[in-house]
């Protein structure tokens, strides 16, 4: 395929983060009389405050905070412990070697602004992309398209030239939607099968490469 841009989701695909947004949403699920098994309580890509109506509702909580407050919360604590993520591996090598192909890169998170503002302090990502959308500026986030849809309008390229990089459903269901091409990164088995829908699907960006894409 023609690639004139490549979009990424931040959490989970640039970042290693998934685990710590799991043990977040646990830790504020818990202080709420929840009993929680596992690690991962939180559907993945759709959003931090867009979780909690389906979370209150499965763990049956009553409570007088908004999901607002819920959402502050759970990003206080990711935010407290952000010395603990990491950017997966081989991503700055694999930006770079977009670059030299031509190909833009976009960020497209249903995260809100003021996360990716620490993220952006801490590991100094800003610059590996030449436009940043996050959940605020569209009116419905993953897995409706409109974030990697406006993103690719920002770019100026077409959707069918546009590909993304994903590591949630939600994610890879908004990018097939969008009408785009999709590597889903996984980094389990169990997740490797939720996301079998995506064009490829690697474990980190030292598996792909410019050339890679084109040939998808």
């Amino acid at each position: 395929m023609k690639v004139a841009a490549v979009i990424f989701d931040l959490d989970g695909t640039v970042l290693d983060d998934e685990g710590l947004y799991g043990i977040a949403f646990k830790k504020v699920l818990e202080s709420l009389g929840a009993k929680v098994e596992g690690d991962h309580p939180h559907v993945s890509g759709i959003g931090v405050k867009e979780n909690w109506p389906g979370l209150l509702k499965k763990y049956h909580i009553i409570t007088n905070k908004s999901y607002e407050e819920l959402a502050k919360e759970t990003q206080d604590i990711y935010i407290a412990d952000l010395n603990k993520v990491s950017v997966t591996e081989g991503f700055e090598d694999f930006v770079e070697g977009l670059r030299e192909a031509g190909i833009q890169t976009a960020l497209a998170t249903s995260n809100i602004w003021m996360i990716v503002e620490d993220v952006f302090h801490k590991f100094g990502l800003e610059s590996y992309f030449d436009c940043i959308t996050t959940g605020d500026e569209v009116r419905s986030k993953k897995p409706e398209p409109d974030l990697f849809l406006y993103t690719a309008g920002k770019l100026g390229v077409q959707k069918d030239d546009c590909l993304v990089i994903e590591d949630a459903p939600s994610g890879i269901e908004a990018a097939i939607s969008a009408g785009m091409k999709v590597v889903g990164l996984y980094r389990t088995d169990a997740q490797k099968k939720e996301l079998e829908n995506a064009n490829l699907l690697v474990k980190d960006f030292t598996e792909i490469s410019p050339e890679t894409l084109l040939n998808l």
